[in-house]
């Protein structure tokens, strides 16, 4: 069969391949257990789904920011550098859905699979997550740093997962068909490494379960944000508050810029508690540039109110 034929083929049987919810192997019921801080809308698996508008304002973080948000509250193991990537200037940003790969054995995955294909999956184990995937996730998996015969995509499967997602994926594994992958805009792949092999003696032993990723841990729904130096895995419950701080550090910084800048304040003054001069001095400066702004002036003055700046 010729390669765009065959592309194609591949495409229709994933896209439109059926959703369902009983093909994971955590039960929706543990997952809401476990995410339980989570309070918003739900998906019907069960993961949280941070808003849309979450999902924007995620996009123009800094994760330095965004990782001392979560470290100050305890969540001292979201964080994973150490990677290869396609592009190095394409973030990957969503909601994570996860998979859980295994050595495969024989009988393990001869029972896997079989169960898969009645409950309606089709091909094989590693297209699953795929099949599963909606706008804005993000495809997470532990394929235990495997590289060789650890590829867990090659081109064809990343067109599929960027056709649904828009997004990427985070693989504790590799990928395979570099040049391929390349050439799809605005698609990216946090790898351990690029490979020429096929995927081999694997077997996905969860799906939409914890994972690990490095010395991170990933649940199903976290937002995942990602630079060049690394991805972090935000719980969902912490979006909006890693969000909002993250806003106002950059807000804080760009302001203290100019301050410096024009030689009003030094760095000692920027840097220790503001004076109410500062503070003053801050407020007119928002009222002057409503476009630094990237949350409403409703939400800043909410912020604001009562806090040590």
């Amino acid at each position: 069969m010729k390669r765009n034929a065959l592309l194609h083929l591949l495409l229709g049987s994933i896209l439109l391949a059926p959703i369902v919810a009983f093909g994971q192997t955590l039960p929706k019921e543990e997952l809401i257990f476990l995410t339980s801080a989570w309070k918003g809308e739900r998906f019907e698996d069960g993961r949280p789904k941070v808003s849309d508008d979450l999902l924007r304002r995620a996009r123009n973080i800094g994760i330095e920011e965004a990782w001392v948000v979560l470290y100050n509250e305890g969540y001292s193991s979201q964080f994973e550098g150490n990677w290869k990537m396609i592009h190095d200037d394409v973030p990957v940003v969503g909601r994570a859905l996860t998979a859980h790969y295994m050595p495969s054995r024989p009988d393990i995955e001869e029972r896997i699979v079989s169960r898969g294909h009645q409950q309606g999956r089709s091909g094989n184990s590693n297209s699953w997550p795929i099949q599963m995937l909606g706008k804005d996730d993000v495809y997470v998996a532990d394929c235990f740093g495997k590289i060789a015969q650890g590829t867990l995509i090659g081109d064809s499967l990343a067109t599929a997962i960027f056709a649904k997602t828009g997004t990427g994926v985070i693989f504790d594994g590799s990928a395979r068909d570099l040049s391929g992958m390349a050439q799809i805009e605005g698609f990216n792949a946090f790898v351990r490494d690029f490979d020429p092999t096929f995927l081999e003696d694997v077997v996905l032993m969860g799906l939409n379960t914890p994972i690990r990723i490095g010395k991170a841990i990933c649940l199903p729904g976290d937002l995942v944000i990602s630079e060049r130096e690394g991805v972090l895995f935000i719980p969902a419950h912490m979006a909006e508050k890693v969000i909002v701080t993250a806003e106002f550090i950059a807000i804080r910084d760009a302001f203290g810029y100019e301050m410096l800048k024009s030689g009003k304040y030094n760095s000692g003054q920027m840097d220790n508690e503001w004076t109410d001069e500062i503070k003053n001095d801050f407020l007119k400066w928002l009222d002057r540039n409503p476009d630094q702004l990237p949350m409403s002036r409703a939400e800043l003055d909410a912020y604001m109110k009562d806090r040590t700046w």
